[in-house]
């Protein structure tokens, strides 16, 4: 939780950038689009309008998903950033990808036009690959110094964050820097050659490039928004800690699952020490909760079950769940000397 408010700014922070390079740009391409009349321009026109639009829609995530929980959403609002952010996924398909790909059929499929518009569309597309290339920076710095905080590498992280905000505005803004590389070549070969084809093929390579991102952010937030376990490594240091205390025999079943940004659900089933008479249990799970949430910052809720550790009903739907690899894991769990 504390985490997740410390990274709060850094998000606003990298979409408020994003936000004025590509409203700026946008307007800049549309100008040189209705001049030029290329088909390249165009597509890169719809591209910043949709990655501006997105960007008012991941601010609203992060309003909305930052509200405390609730009579009516227990756990918080954390999933709401998932959605936002699904949606701007969509966006980024409907908006941009089809409208390029539109551009690029028609003027592939219509009559020769002569190119037009050189200077300014260069100008344009110049400013724009700089604008973007700050926007960029930014969310790329962000990105790494996540990826240190967390010790992984730069590509671990975006396969594994649950914060779908930084990583939303790094694949557009890379996806615009590579855009606007491709409206260039676009443009200036059909200058060079007279033919329209390469301003077609160039928007219809903008529109494959945006489907793409758009295919990979909405596979990220649909597995957030369904439900998925927390990151491995926590999961395995949770598991540890939790085998580890004294008045646990076993640990016998752990299931994660992130209800937000750097908010994580934990519910474990565990064989307590059989000794231990039911006032006793009661304080010892109510600290073993306390302490987990203060070794833990990322665990926001914890539900802790007493359950003997041989049951076979419960021990058949642990290895159905994970494989017999995992539930002989957390059978030994606990079993070592303390």
């Amino acid at each position: 939780m504390a985490q997740e408010q410390d990274d709060q700014p850094d998000s606003v922070g990298t979409v408020l950038v994003a936000l004025a390079a590509n409203a700026g740009i946008a307007v800049a391409k549309g100008v040189a689009a209705v001049v030029s009349g290329s088909a390249a321009m165009a597509s890169e026109t719809a591209h910043s309008v949709a990655d501006t639009a997105n960007e008012v829609i991941l601010l609203v995530a992060l309003r909305r998903s930052d509200r405390p929980p609730d009579r009516d959403h227990p756990f918080g609002y954390g999933p709401e950033r998932f959605f936002w952010s699904f949606v701007a996924a969509v966006s980024i398909f409907v908006s941009g990808a089809v409208f390029a790909a539109i551009e690029g059929i028609d003027t592939l499929l219509g009559p020769a036009e002569e190119s037009a518009g050189l200077v300014i569309s260069s100008v344009v597309l110049a400013l724009a690959f700089v604008l973007e290339g700050i926007s960029w920076v930014r969310a790329t710095r962000q990105v790494r110094s996540e990826a240190r905080q967390h010790d992984q590498t730069v590509r671990q992280l975006l396969r594994s964050t649950d914060d779908p905000t930084v990583k939303t505005v790094f694949y557009e803004d890379s996806a615009a820097l590579v855009g606007v590389v491709l409206a260039f070549a676009g443009i200036w070969l059909h200058h060079l050659t007279g033919s329209s084809v390469p301003d077609a093929v160039a928007s219809l390579l903008i529109a494959a490039l945006l489907a793409v991102v758009a295919f990979f952010l909405a596979r990220t937030n649909k597995n957030l928004l369904v439900g998925s376990q927390a990151d491995p490594r926590l999961i395995r240091a949770v598991g540890a800690w939790l085998a580890s205390q004294p008045h646990v025999d076993a640990l016998v079943d752990l299931m994660t699952q992130r209800i937000g940004t750097d908010r994580v659900l934990v519910c474990a089933r565990l064989d307590f020490a059989d000794d231990l008479d039911a006032a006793t249990l009661e304080v010892v799970a109510l600290d073993m909760d306390r302490e987990l949430r203060v070794v833990f910052p990322d665990v926001a809720e914890v539900f802790l079950e007493p359950v003997p550790r041989h049951d076979a009903q419960l021990r058949s739907e642990v290895r159905a769940r994970y494989g017999d690899r995992v539930a002989a894991a957390l059978a030994e769990a606990g079993r070592e000397p303390r």
